[in-house]
Parts: structure tokens; sequence; C-alpha cells
């Protein structure tokens, strides 16, 4: 009783300063007070900004020229419509069932809310008489309360206080409620606030506004909603919990009651359309003895509906939630993106992702009994940033429940950096070897040029970044047979390890770590990348998007451009928004990288380690890459139109993937050639590729220099002679010469090749075993005789034994190297005859 009497006061002191303010609605309107008791009133606050509606947010790709759909995000499923996109009925529904008397009040229905406060008393709370204006207060006030942040305690606390104040049920609540009511009122025109208040309303669960509402419940639009159907929409307004109808087996207090309540409701509703002649007799028949029929159509929502596409949806929502431009912090962008309205057209191309979804799921199962492996496929433009296709093996959900009960499932997205919802990436392996060839050229070097393979340790390395590295550091190779001295061209093709760290020990491993930086490369934690001797065969852990966005900036001319994901955004008003921009660099000069574009389409070619993956007939550069014990496989490749890579690997446990065959009888490591085949197909068979321009010679042959003689210097006296052309060297093994021994016996290259500079010369010494054979031709037999055996040779005759007979030859010819004691076989004349004496007279 105490209670109720409190209310009645309450209310009572409401009615009376309003039956003062708007004792009719021309008074209520205008604000003119009749006496010093609407002072109270008069002070509140009129003016309410009506902030823009909470809309869907919309991701298109790329179907040709056509931008369809990809996936829908919000908190309030909410399609805003104009007046006269909702049918009459609509309308009608609204006004008989919420206010009768809405084109002629002002803001505050008089009877409705004396017969609120008379019904309070009896119920012992307050109770309604509001308005569709009021309600449309109420609802605008709440849609602010609705855009606060809710994750700590404070905000929660905050959050509720505002509901509170926006639907609470006091008496101060209810007068300010009114004061806005009238404002609202003054500022719009009757038709544009029931348009405001049904597109505002709450219809049940996520569903807002009468357009969403026709289509969740019905199937339909608004502008096509019948009586019926309009005035079980409305019931569902008058209590959203309650009486929607989305639920048959629904429960009021605890009993079932299937849709029997939003009947009821409803056919309230309809009497009251017709007692007001918004209905014919004939019409309201019809309309009662129509059931409750609704035809359920969810509005699906979040990534998980652009099914393979997911995880690029996933990226660009990412892409947003870190962008300042949608919000101060985090919470304010996810605000921003989930009620903002915002259609975001994105670089996605469906056709291509289309076929690494096919190829993908093909090699690369989302489940495997002997391990959890991941696989990718991911591609950019090279001159725009542009992301193609991103497809990845596992299924995407934000389920914990799912991703906890199946590895077919997964959350992170394995092509991008860990702030993009991504993991903390991957070890490269020989794909990072691309920036040491850009260090190599760089400084000079050539395609051309010779390095040491031979397996060794190494224990200094130049690095400027961190101090020079000292150690002991003794790399090997993937296969045997792979050391000697090799090329540049060679070392890439076959992507031999012990050439590239020879290459690096004569470059800066900082300066190495900056060409990577410059083409956009780091790790997918944001951590610095490591400068360590072994960073050279890729030990760093990255993204395959930043690998695929690297590869591209080689074949566009050496421009690296960053990955965009988004073309435009427009907002809800139709407006564009700045989306984020791709960034283009130049990485190296043009030159470098046309010279690390021919050294990259060695290993698509014969004897490459991807041999038979370029068929295009286009020109296409790309790498390898192998990790430790096979465990994360690579393959990066590139024409000037697209680039893509592919990894496939190790998410937890660990297989060796050239001992398993989880797809199509073959090992991951031999399929990954058959995988970039088929994408990079497509991408040339879509978007085609030019020829990378030729490098200039100086990079691919080098400066040219002729090797000297050398033979009978020290080894030092050579190395320093070499050193001086520009020429490197390497011990070869001793060998049988006349020259003294510990002397340099000859080199390779000999003497007198042209050579690229920095080209390795191999010196051989001598071990002083061999004589220069002595020239005997020409001399009588038995000098010739005498002097050989006197040398230590044998000697064999050909044609006499006269020992004045000239040797007309000898094997082995004068000068050749032998050993002593060695054979030698003369060739002799006839002797000179003896003079005939002179006869007698």
């Amino acid at each position: 009783m105490l209670g109720a009497t409190v209310a009645f006061i309450g209310m009572s002191v409401v009615a009376g300063l309003l039956v003062t303010a708007a004792v009719t609605p021309a008074i209520a309107v205008t604000g003119i007070a009749a006496n010093n008791s609407i002072g109270v009133f008069e002070g509140l606050p009129e003016y309410l900004n009506v902030d823009q509606l909470a809309q869907p947010t919309t991701i298109y790709a790329k179907n040709g020229d056509q931008d369809v759909p990809l996936a829908t995000f919000y908190s309030q499923n909410r399609l805003p419509v104009a007046f006269n996109q909702i049918s009459q009925a609509g309308k009608d529904a609204a006004i008989a069932g919420e206010d009768p008397r809405f084109y002629s009040h002002g803001g505050v229905d008089i009877q409705g809310t004396v017969r609120g406060v008379l019904s309070t008393v009896a119920g012992g709370g307050v109770q309604g008489g509001s308005s569709i204006t009021q309600q449309y207060v109420k609802n605008v006030l709440l849609q602010k309360c609705e855009a606060l942040p809710v994750k700590t305690k404070e905000q929660k606390a905050k959050y509720q206080q505002c509901v509170d104040d926006s639907t609470g049920v006091s008496p101060d609540r209810k007068l300010k409620e009114m004061k806005y009511s009238i404002g609202i009122e003054k500022k719009y025109t009757k038709d544009q606030i029931l348009v405001g208040y049904l597109n505002i309303a709450g219809f049940g669960g996520s569903v807002y506004g009468i357009e969403a509402a026709a289509k969740y419940y019905y199937n339909t639009t608004a502008a096509a909603l019948t009586p019926a159907q309009a005035a079980s929409l409305i019931a569902i307004v008058n209590e959203p919990t309650s009486l929607k109808i989305d639920n048959p087996e629904s429960k009021t207090n605890g009993a079932a009651n299937g849709y029997a309540k939003n009947k009821e409701r409803r056919d309230y509703i309809l009497q009251k359309m017709y007692q007001y002649k918004k209905l014919t007799k004939a019409q309201y028949d019809e309309a009662v003895k129509t059931p409750i029929q609704p035809v359920i159509t969810p509005s699906e929502r979040g990534c998980q509906t652009a099914g393979g596409a997911a995880y690029f949806c996933d990226y660009v929502q990412k892409i947003i939630l870190n962008d300042p431009t949608f919000g101060a912090d985090e919470d304010a962008r996810t605000s921003t993106f989930n009620r903002g309205g915002y259609k975001i057209y994105t670089t996605l191309d469906l056709d291509l992702q289309k076929v690494a979804e096919e190829t993908i799921q093909s090699y690369v199962p989302s489940s495997y009994a002997k391990a959890d492996i991941g696989g990718v496929l991911t591609g950019v433009q090279p001159d725009t940033g542009r992301v193609l296709y991103m497809a990845q093996n596992k299924k995407y959900s934000q389920d914990e429940e799912v991703l906890n009960s199946s590895t077919d499932y997964s959350s992170i997205n394995l092509a991008t950096d860990q702030k993009y919802g991504g993991s903390g990436g991957f070890q490269v392996g020989s794909t990072y070897k691309v920036f040491t060839l850009a260090e190599w050229f760089k400084e000079g070097h050539s395609l051309n040029e010779s390095v040491n393979a031979n397996i060794r340790t190494y224990t200094k390395f130049k690095n400027s970044c961190d101090g020079d590295w000292s150690g002991t550091y003794r790399p090997t190779n993937d296969s045997p047979g792979e050391e000697g001295i090799r090329n540049a061209q060679s070392a890439t093709t076959q992507s031999i390890n012990t050439a590239f760290v020879s290459m690096a020990s004569q470059l800066d491993l900082c300066e190495i770590k900056k060409d990577a930086e410059a083409f956009g490369v780091h790790t997918a934690k944001g951590e610095p990348l490591d400068t360590n001797p072994s960073s050279v065969l890729g030990t760093n852990y990255i993204a395959p998007l930043t690998m695929a966005t690297a590869f591209a900036g080689i074949a566009n001319n050496g421009k690296t451009c960053t990955p965009i994901a988004i073309d435009k955004i427009v907002d809800a008003a139709g407006k564009a928004v700045q989306a984020p921009t791709t960034s283009c660099t130049q990485s190296v000069d043009p030159a470098v990288a046309n010279t690390m574009a021919k050294a990259l389409k060695g290993p698509l070619q014969g004897g490459g380690t991807a041999s038979g993956m370029n068929r295009t007939g286009k020109d296409m550069l790309g790498k390898t890459g192998t990790t430790e014990y096979n465990d994360q496989l690579w393959l990066v490749a590139a024409t000037t139109k697209v680039a893509g890579a592919y990894w496939v690997g190790n998410i937890k446990d660990h297989v060796d993937f050239r001992k398993v065959y989880p797809t199509h009888g073959t090992s991951p490591a031999s399929a990954r050639t058959a995988v970039m085949r088929t994408m990079m197909s497509a991408a040339v068979g879509k978007y085609g590729g030019d020829d990378f321009p030729e490098p200039p010679s100086k990079l691919t042959k080098g400066i040219q220099v002729a090797i000297p003689d050398l033979t009978g210097k020290t080894p030092d006296e050579a190395k320093s002679i070499l050193t001086g052309l520009g020429l490197d060297s390497a011990d070869g093994p001793q060998q049988d010469s006349v020259a003294p021994a510990g002397t340099v016996s000859a080199t390779d290259p000999a003497a007198g090749t042209q050579v690229s500079k920095g080209t390795v010369v191999t010196i051989f010494t001598s071990n002083g075993s061999m004589v220069a054979m002595p020239n005997v031709v020409g001399q009588k037999a038995g000098d010739a005789q005498a002097a050989l055996t006197a040398a230590g040779f044998k000697v064999k005759t050909v044609g006499g034994n006269s020992p004045t007979a000239i040797v007309q030859a000898q094997d082995p010819a004068a000068n050749t190297p032998v050993k002593t004691g060695s054979q030698v076989t003369l060739t002799l004349s006839a002797p000179n005859p003896s003079p005939t004496p002179g006869a007698g007279g």
C-alpha cells in the first residue's frame, strides 16, 4: 500500500505537470506555460540528438565485374527503410496498437498518461501510457547505451546506469522522456517520427526495425506486409522477449504458449485497426482468421558464412579493428564495425579464390592422423598490393566448443601476422635466400661469379647492426654432391646452402636483413628479424602473405607494395570512408631486382628445385624453402601480374613431409610443385604476365678479368695477386709438377681464361715429383742416349742403333712434365756414310 501510494503521488505530479504543460496539443508543442508549476518541467533539457541507427556492415568480394556479399556483421540486425517503403498496414498497425492519437497529440498523450497513472496505482508499478514519440525517445536513448563498451567492471556499471536512466520506471525519467518527446515533435514531422520509431524498435533478439523483422519472421519486406503480418510484428514490440515468434515452444511465466500470446496481441491490434477504420470488416475477418505462420529466415552474420573465404574475411575485419580511422581503441572500432552500416568492397578475386580453395583442400587435409598440419595459398598483385586470394586447409570457426572438439577447425589465420588474427609465423627456409641475392648484386657481385660451396666451419661474419658475429657455424646441404665451386646461378637453381653461406660471409648480415625489410619482410609477431648466420637459410618466423608480398616486389622491378585487402568503403549514408591504402617502396634498384628475377627463374627450370612448375609460357620466378627436419615447406612464385605463396607445415607435433603421403599418393615435398603449378597457371590464365626486363651484363657476367700465369709463385704470392685483381681463391690438392715443391703448379680456371670479378680460382701446388723432358732432337744418338741416361731416363731407339745416327723425334716431347725414370723413345735417322778415298792416275 505504501509503495502504491508513493507511486501514485509521483505519477500524479507528472500528470499534473503535463496537464498544465499540455492541456491541448498546441500548448504542449509551443511550450507556453499556464502557471508557475510548469517551471520544474520547463527546466528539463529538451534537445535530444538522434544518432545514426546501428546497421549491419557488409563485406563484398569480386566476382568478375560484380561485387557480391561475402559476410555481414551486426550487433543489431537492422535494415532502415524510408516512409514509403513501409506498407500502410504496417504504419496503421503501429498507430492502432501503440498510440491511436499519434497524429493529434504534441508528443505526449495526456489521456494515455493519466490512464497509465491509474494502472500504476492499481498494479503497484509504473505502467505504460507512452506515445510512439515517447517510445522513440526511449529507444534513441537506449541506442546510445548499446554503443558503450562493456568489457570491464566499470564499463558494465556505466552501461547499466545508462540503461536504467533510459528505461527505468522512475517519475524523474518519465518527465525527461516527456520533455524530450515534446522537443522531438517540434523538430520533426509526424511521418518522420513514425518511420524513425519503426526503424529503431526492437522486434526480439537481435532483430531491430520493421524491415529486418519482416525479412526474419516472414521472409518478406516491410512494403509487402499484410495486415495480419504487420499486426503480428507490432505485437512483438510490446513484449519482445515473450511475443516473438521464432520459437513455437516458447514459454511465458513458465507456461508453454507457442504462438498463442502473439496471436492474442495481434488480434487486439487488428481490432483497433478496424475500430479506427483502417480495415474493412472483410479485411478484419480475414486477418483474424489467419494463423500465425512465420517463415523464419535468419540473417547469418560473421565470417563463418563466407565459406572458404572466411579467413580472408577475418583478415579484413582485423584490418578495420586495427585502424584508428574507425575509433580511438579496439572497443570503439568494434562498435563502429558492428553498428556502422559500412559497405566494404574488398580485393578478393573469387575466381582465383575458388582455385585456391579447391587446390589446398585437395593436397592438404584439414585433419591428419599423424600430426596437426596446416596449409595456405595466398597471392597478391605486384603493382598494387591487392590481396587476390587467401585459402587455408582448416575450416573457420570462432566457437570454442567446436575448436576444442576437432582439429578440422581453426580460428587462426595461418596466412597473416599475429595482429591480424594470424599465428606466430613459420620458418621460411630457403625462400629467404633471395635477400642474400639482393645484397650480393648490390655489392657488385654477379650471377656468374663463383663461390666456394665446400662444407667448412665459419668463425666470423660481418654484422654492422649488432656487432660482428663470432663463434662456430658449419652449415651443410640438403643433398650430397652439392659442394665445390658454384656460381650464384647454380647456387640459386639448386638451392645450395653452403654456397649461400659462402656468399653471406663476403657480405654484411645487417645489410641482408635490411634488404629483407626493404621488401616488406618482418616477423609475424612483429619482433626484429634475426641476423645470425643461420638466418641466411631462413630461420626467421614469417607469415605466407609477407613472403608473397616480397616476391611480388622482385617481380615488380624491385618496387614492393604493402598488401591491401580493401578497395573502398562506403558508410551507411553512402559517403566514402578512407580505406587503408598500399605504400609502394623501391626496395632495390631495378637492375638488381631484374638480376634477382633472372636468377630465380632457375629453380623453375630443368635441374631446379621446382623444375616443371612453370608451364605457362610466361616469365615466372620462384623459390622453394624447406626447413630442418622437413617440417615446414614453401614454394613462392611470381609473374609481373600475380605473386603467390604456398606453405604447408606442422602446427603441432611433427612429421617429416618427405616421408608421409597424406594425399595423391605423394609427399607434400614432392606435391608442392603441382600445387603451385595449378595456382599460378590459373593466375596467368586470368591476369597474364610480361617478360622480366633483361638485367645488365655487369650483374650477370660481371667485370671480366684474365687469370694470370702463377706457376712457380708461392701460394701466398698467388693469392695476393688474385685478390688484387678482384678474384677469390681456394686451395686445391698438391699435384705432380715440374715446379719446385710447394710452389704453384697450375690454376683452375687456367691461366689466360677470362672470368668475372669475384670468381674463385683454385690454386694447385707442386709436390716437385716431375721434371721437364730434355730436348735431344737433332743430336747424335750416342750423345742423346748419354744425356738421357745421365738424367735417369730409360732410352729406346727406333730406326737403328748407330751412335752417329741423328735423333729425328722423341716421345715424350721436349719439355713435357715427366717423372724421373720414365722411358723415352727416340726415332733415329740413318748414320752418315764414311768419305770415299780419291783414285790414282
